[in-house]
């Protein structure tokens, strides 16, 4: 099992990533869709403190096999969330 700590560096890092990417579209468009690019940021944001908040407590402490299922749903909702961000990235051109 991969360690929590690592864990919380990929949540940090997806996070930067959705942000840093909305803030160049913002950058090289600056007339287009800006509110959407700063609801997008809004949403890295309350991702990362959600899935921060997930990662420091596990559910079912007692028991290891709870706690592996508890890591591995919150790893696959934290791509999941990411990627949907990142579409949203790519529509705001069209």
């Amino acid at each position: 099992m991969a360690s929590i700590r690592n864990l919380k560096k990929d949540i940090a890092f997806l996070a930067n990533e959705v942000i840093s990417d909305s803030q160049l579209f913002i950058l090289f468009h600056p007339k287009q869709n800006a509110d959407a690019a700063y609801s997008i940021i809004e949403d890295a944001v309350e991702m990362y403190n959600i899935m921060y908040s997930r990662a420091n407590h596990p559910d079912g402490k007692d028991s290891p096999k709870l706690v592996k299922q508890h890591y591995k749903a919150l790893r696959t909702d934290l791509l999941n969330q990411a990627n949907s961000l990142f579409e949203r990235i790519s529509k705001l051109k069209d």
